[in-house]
């Protein structure tokens, strides 16, 4: 679980999202559990990226990229299951900026 943080296109607010996001090497992967058209994902889209907090610690992410993944292979094993029952196969991935 993390929370993202990122700033309303339009109203240029701060916002706080909370997500589950799953880490693999320096890309971060973000299921979208309320679909890719969601508010925030067009402002991190917009934005180029987003912060995330997570275990304690604010990380900047970018290089934001939608995908589809109907097997959703990018996540562990466990989740699986899960995310197909929501009906969950839309993913925004990003990379961690040193």
């Amino acid at each position: 679980m993390g929370v993202v943080l990122h700033t309303g296109r339009k109203t240029h607010r701060k916002y706080r999202t909370p997500v589950l996001v799953f880490r693999r090497d320096a890309k971060f992967i973000i299921a979208l559990t309320y679909g890719p058209e969601s508010q925030w994902v067009r402002n991190i889209l917009a934005q180029g990226g987003c912060e995330l907090e997570t275990q304690g610690r604010i990380l900047r992410l970018s290089n934001p990229r939608l995908f589809h993944d109907e097997q959703r292979r990018a996540l562990p094993g466990f989740f699986r299951p899960m995310l197909k029952l929501l009906n969950v196969s839309d993913f925004l991935e990003l990379t961690a900026v040193n």
